[in-house]
């Protein structure tokens, strides 16, 4: 750490000399999100998770300085305690502290950098370092990173340092080296993008005695990777080979891994489909061996599958299964426009996502996910647009452990109508039938919007079957410049919360929240 905080003072005292003789310009943000919590008879034991005061509350500064070629910042945290469903919570006992510090330089051919590290090598298989405050993710490399580029054709990346689990940092350390070569660039193909890439990590941690005579110190991976794009039609193709490491599937045990991802796509007037299939055999890579929790991953993994934002078509979404999955989905759009009116037009969209889990980490290959669903969206006119959404998915309630699997319908009924440039109403209707799990569930929600400043909504989500609960929400929000706040109340089911398709679960609870978010 010494060390690190050293590095920070020299780059900090010298690079502004290097820089252009302006005073620079201060960057800031404020996010703030807090939950008061009430006991819900509705919920039974689980208000028994809440906090002794029935509040949390997670809180992030950012502060950036940037002076010509030359970047500086820092980001204070602060947990009081941290809100129900985040694994920060569960480590340490640190309230408030620097979660990311940083100088950079940054020219046309070379960078570098000291502190804090977000990078990610190819799709993230191998080495991804990133935050996420909605799944209360942050794996920042405590180190240093250097990139060199050399006319469009090639690009060297280096890093070195220690991972931050939650809210310290773990003992293990990360080296790591990224290289794509552009072999079109150095041929001079016009029209034509055609890449050669390759990665290295190295995790370097001493193993307990156990594992002494199973696994080395060192955790070596690789990565080889291409990518094309060539009149409308795209894809990428990159291969991981993992080396000895401890696996969940096989209860402690170790084991090699390796992942293949390949997608193939097409794109042209209005039309676009996209095909992608993976497969992955004791990928999971944890920072540290002795730390747990959804915070706990080096690499990312994230789900292959349709994104939701509507309620119920998010009520068990998939997570993947790192430790051994294969599977795939395809993605179909289309968009007619009238040549007459171009506030008309019809979008269609057709999905489908199936992965099987892997005979080596469930004895025999069995179904995780299937979804096949499609959306109609009409514009009908400069007022009014509507769109119908029909999901049918298939899950493991036990993934893949058993052959029990899940089976959803849903159906939604989006419409938009925009009374003038301010105000506007949108509304929601939906229904998942289901023989399975809790049964059918009915869902609503009404927003209303005075631009640029207010909002308010009001939903409900009703399971019709086992449970007879209501989940229901209310929310204003009000914005003003860069400034936005929100108040919110309800009841909100335990499930999984997701972002950018990884998951974390929370629990179940009933409260009021205010959420404040403001840049400057």
């Amino acid at each position: 750490m010494k060390h690190i905080l050293f590095l920070l003072l020299l780059a900090g005292t010298a690079m502004p000399n290097l820089c252009a003789q302006d005073k620079g310009h201060l960057t800031g943000g404020l996010e703030s999100n807090s939950i008061y919590y009430v006991k819900d008879s509705k919920l039974g034991d689980e208000s028994s998770v809440y906090p002794d005061d029935h509040f949390g509350s997670n809180n992030y500064l950012k502060l950036d300085y940037i002076r010509g070629k030359f970047t500086a910042g820092v980001q204070l945290e602060g947990f009081f305690p941290a809100l129900q469903g985040y694994d920060i919570g569960n480590y340490g006992d640190k309230k408030a502290f620097l979660g990311v510090k940083y100088v950079s330089w940054q020219d046309d051919n070379f960078g570098f950098r000291v502190g804090d590290i977000f990078e990610q090598f190819g799709s993230g298989m191998i080495f991804r370092s990133f935050e996420d405050r909605t799944l209360g993710i942050n794996n920042s490399i405590e180190g240093v990173f250097g990139s060199y580029s050399y006319e469009n054709i090639l690009t060297l990346k280096g890093l070195y340092g220690r991972p931050r689990l939650y809210t310290d940092y773990t003992d293990s350390w990360v080296r790591g080296a990224d290289l794509s070569f552009s072999v079109a660039n150095l041929i001079g193909w016009q029209g034509i993008m055609l890449n050669l890439e390759s990665s290295y990590v190295n995790r370097n941690e001493k193993v307990s005695d156990e594992l002494a005579e199973l696994m080395k110190p060192n955790l070596d991976m690789y990565s080889a990777r291409a990518n094309f794009d060539w009149n409308g039609f795209n894809g990428r193709v990159e291969y991981v080979d993992k080396g000895k490491d401890v696996s969940s599937a096989l209860l402690g045990a170790t084991a090699k891994g390796h992942g293949l991802l390949a997608e193939l796509g097409y794109s042209n007037n209005g039309f676009s489909v996209l095909g992608t299939y993976r497969e992955l055999k004791y990928m999971s890579t944890k920072l540290s061996l002795d730390g747990s929790g959804v915070g706990n991953i080096l690499n990312y993994l994230p789900a292959l599958t349709r994104q939701y934002t509507y309620m119920l078509a998010n009520l068990n979404p998939y997570q993947s299964n790192g430790e051994g999955e294969k599977g795939g989905q395809v993605d179909v759009y289309y968009s007619l426009r009238s040549k007459e009116d171009r506030s008309k037009y019809w979008n269609f969209h057709a999905n489908g996502s199936m992965f099987y889990s892997d005979k080596a980490t469930t004895v025999e290959s069995r179904l995780l996910w299937r979804d096949i669903n499609a959306d109609v969206e009409r514009q009908w006119n400069k007022q009014l647009k509507t769109t119908f959404l029909v999901s049918v998915q298939e899950w493991s309630p036990t993934h893949g452990m058993d052959d029990k699997t899940y089976v959803s319908n849903i159906f939604v009924l989006d419409g938009l109508y925009k009374f003038d440039r301010k105000k506007s109403l949108r509304a929601e209707v939906q229904y998942l039938y289901s023989k399975d799990y809790e049964k059918d569930w009915i869902a609503g929600l009404v927003e209303f919007n005075l631009a640029p400043r207010w909002s308010f909504s009001v939903s409900d989500m009703y399971n019709m079957g086992d449970t007879k609960v209501h989940y229901y929400n209310g929310s204003v929000s009000y914005t003003r410049k860069n400034t936005r706040l929100q108040l919110s109340y309800g009841r909100n089911r335990a499930g999984y919360v997701c972002s950018g398709g990884v998951c974390r679960y929370t629990p179940a609870y009933t409260g009021a929240n205010l959420t404040l978010t403001t840049s400057f």
